[in-house]
């Protein structure tokens, strides 16, 4: 693992009584200042891993350093090092901004810091609903005081566990921007989302997680170079037996018992194939009633990942 490794977990699984487990042994290294996304739909284990790393929920194996701090061991100093970012909207709060903020610094200990918890509010875009009641705000404005009840003190690390889930578009671009920002102030960010524009936008590294087994970790680039992958797919006018000779530099597939014809290709390579396959395909007599491109999904690359890995 990474020697700048601001956080380590290794061997972490979790099995519930009953015999359900909820989380495949995890290894994980996050380096200190990056951006990292955790990818998966729901129900993937993506909230497990984060729970179990900031001590919410206990693992049945493994080990966790969070800034040098054995997680079990030492959990006051381990937790003290991050910052978490819930799903849940609270909303009933009758308490203001400034006053729910201050809080949770007190939480942790640490002394009144007015200046600090001022720039934190106004970084966020909330020092002009500081007197505000939770209560009263927005859906976006409580996800903003949920980030400065995070930072109030001052943590390495900053967890966000699906930070634009039902959000609109303006707002969830507003919070990439944020998370740039509070990166280029020194935070390591972890944040899960099952949306692939986001890790797209924010993540220099992506992990993917389904069913409890994380299925890799690769940089951002190299992974949306694999998102890149288009699919043709033709109609053929006439069913095939099989494919024809001297067409194996394509690598179709063919499917639907001969009626279709499948190509994959990468739509940002210079060259597709897809002229040169065309004019193969009519030297043969080949005919083909429909076309249609269709990009891959997320879904299609845990599908591909589940198998390669089962």
């Amino acid at each position: 693992m990474s020697d700048d490794a601001i956080l380590r977990v290794e061997g972490v699984a979790k099995t519930y009584a009953g015999g359900v487990t909820a989380l495949s042994p995890v290894d994980l290294a996050i380096r200190r200042g990056e951006i990292f996304a955790l990818l998966g739909p729901n129900g993937a284990g993506k909230t497990t891993l984060i729970s179990i790393i900031c001590g919410i929920v206990t693992p049945s194996a493994g080990t966790i350093t969070v800034a040098g701090h054995d997680a079990i061991r030492d959990y006051k100093a381990a937790r003290r090092a991050i910052g978490l970012v819930p799903q849940e909207l609270s909303t009933d709060s009758f308490e203001s901004v400034w006053a729910t903020v201050n809080f949770s610094r007190r939480l942790f200990g640490l002394g009144p810091n007015p200046a600090y918890i001022e720039q934190i509010l106004r970084d966020l875009s909330l020092w002009d609903k500081r007197k505000a009641r939770i209560m009263e705000l927005s859906g976006g404005m409580k996800r903003r005081v949920l980030i400065a009840k995070a930072l109030a003190h001052e943590p390495q690390i900053l967890f966000l566990d699906e930070p634009t889930a039902g959000v609109d578009v303006a707002l969830r671009r507003d919070m990439w921007k944020l998370v740039h920002r509070l990166r280029e102030n020194g935070a390591t960010i972890i944040l899960t989302t099952h949306y692939i524009e986001e890790a797209e936008e924010m993540a220099d590294r992506v992990g993917v997680i389904n069913r409890g087994r994380l299925l890799l970790v690769e940089e951002k680039d190299a992974l949306m170079k694999k998102l890149g992958r288009r699919e043709l797919a033709l109609a053929l006018a006439e069913p095939l037996g099989a494919l024809p000779a001297g067409l194996e530099q394509w690598h179709l597939a063919l499917e639907d018992e001969g009626r279709t014809l499948r190509y994959v290709f990468d739509a940002q390579a210079e060259h597709t194939g897809i002229p040169s396959l065309l004019r193969a395909l009519s030297d043969r007599g080949i005919a083909f009633t429909d076309l249609e491109t269709s990009r891959s999904s997320l879904e299609d690359i845990f599908v591909d990942l589940v198998g390669e890995k089962a």
